[in-house]
């Protein structure tokens, strides 16, 4: 082939590989890590690659041995810590899959919900039927060891995970109770996460119900519907939603729920630095305005369960009985990452129908909601006394007129 020949057909050979390298090179160049040292310092900016260059050297030089994927999970764990926001945090490959098990409404281990505590794991509720209240465990109960070692100083995921097991194993829990320290050895099962709960009661001849919701998961407001439907149906005039313990869930569920009492208006509205305000307002189809409604909180109210709880307060269409609620008024995205881990990350704020940031504004825990009546439950007492305050005011709605009830009223 002559000269004259041979240039055409390789600028039509170049032109052909035009796309393909172009592909390859954006993927590289997202990619970085995949590429040889010396190219990767081509492709990424300054930052990556001094980030790079510290993996590299560690993995090279460091006198023993250490997995890339160990740096990495510190690397990312370093950069959300020094975010100073207790709501942000990274997830690990490990840890992520166990997140996306307990946003399943199934899972296997003993079936109770804590939380982290000084001693270890603080019991806030129990599952009725599951391992551990068949063992006599229960809410205000604080989990010090799993299996003879002790929980002092363990993060929560992983005293968690601790306890978490195949079904059909066993599992030894030392428990701290007050004073009295004793053990209990459980065998796991596959649990049933109960979302809403609902029972009846008639005080001062007026039939009445309570719908405990206990987190925000997908499709709770249909759950939750369901059980004031039923409730209304067997004669009940007023509800108490029981909002204790619940720590919140999905921005959407609250939107619903809220708009199962309110016919119209904004429910809550969000801001951040990446995304445009948004305001949510209610769906539709509430249930009359004739059902007088209590909404009842504690200090583990939180999040998506304040923005019902505000949401409701603002409108006027529900008195608020309990004790103030946490306070956060920000909110989070979990996004997935490539190596399996995920952010979970406080993307922006969310402000009540009148306007308030629970959270005071920031990351900081604020105000919370105050409570139109203050009560609460004594945890030495077999009753519940902050429930039975919520009947009460719920009942004078309902007897003494339209009013709403005194603020200061009822348990101190």
């Amino acid at each position: 082939m002559t000269p004259s020949k041979r240039h055409p057909v390789l600028l039509a050979a170049l032109i052909a590989a035009l796309p393909v390298l172009l592909v390859v090179g954006i993927w590289w160049g997202g990619h970085p890590q995949h590429l040889p040292g010396f190219l990767r310092g081509l492709v990424a900016d300054s930052d990556t690659r001094v980030v790079n260059q510290a993996l590299d050297d560690i993995r090279a030089d460091y006198y023993r041995s250490v997995r890339r994927s160990e740096l990495v999970d510190a690397s990312i764990s370093g950069m959300v810590a020094n975010l100073h926001d207790r709501f942000s945090s990274y997830f690990t490959p490990s840890e992520y899959r166990q997140y996306t098990q307990e946003s399943d409404a199934r899972f296997s281990g003993v079936g109770m919900t804590v939380r982290a505590d000084p001693h270890g794991l603080r019991v806030l509720e129990v599952y009725n039927g599951a391992p551990a209240a068949r063992a006599g465990i229960r809410s205000g109960d604080v989990v010090t060891a799993v299996n003879g070692r002790s929980l002092l100083g363990v993060r929560e995921s992983d005293a968690t995970t601790r306890i978490k097991g195949r079904p059909g194993t066993q599992v030894t829990l030392t428990v701290q109770r007050g004073a009295l320290t004793f053990t209990r050895r459980l065998t796991r099962a596959t649990v049933s996460v109960p979302v809403v709960a609902s029972h009846a009661r008639t005080v001062a001849g007026v039939k009445l119900a309570d719908v405990a919701l206990a987190t925000f998961s997908n499709g709770a407001h249909g759950q939750v519907r369901q059980a004031i439907d039923r409730a209304l149906g067997a004669g009940a005039r007023g509800v108490v939603l029981d909002l204790r313990h619940n720590g919140g869930g999905l921005v959407e569920e609250a939107r619903l729920v809220a708009s199962i009492f309110l016919p119209d208006g904004t429910i809550v509205t969000t801001r951040g630095r990446s995304q445009a305000a948004t305001t949510l307002t209610a769906a539709g189809d509430a249930i009359s305005p004739k059902v007088a409604v209590v909404v009842l909180v504690d200090g583990q109210t939180a999040s998506a369960s304040e923005i019902v709880a505000a949401a409701l307060q603002d409108h006027g269409r529900a008195t608020v009985v309990g004790a103030r609620t946490f306070g956060k008024g920000v909110f989070q995205e979990v996004r997935p990452l490539s190596n399996g881990g995920a952010l979970d990350l406080t993307v922006g704020e969310y402000f009540t129908p009148k306007g308030r940031n629970l959270g005071g504004g920031g990351i900081k825990r604020g105000a919370g909601i105050t409570p139109d009546v203050r009560a609460v439950d004594d945890p030495n007492t077999p009753g519940d006394e902050a429930l039975d305050t919520a009947f009460s005011v719920l009942a004078r709605k309902l007897t003494a007129g339209p009013g709403p009830a005194g603020r200061g009223a009822g348990k101190r």
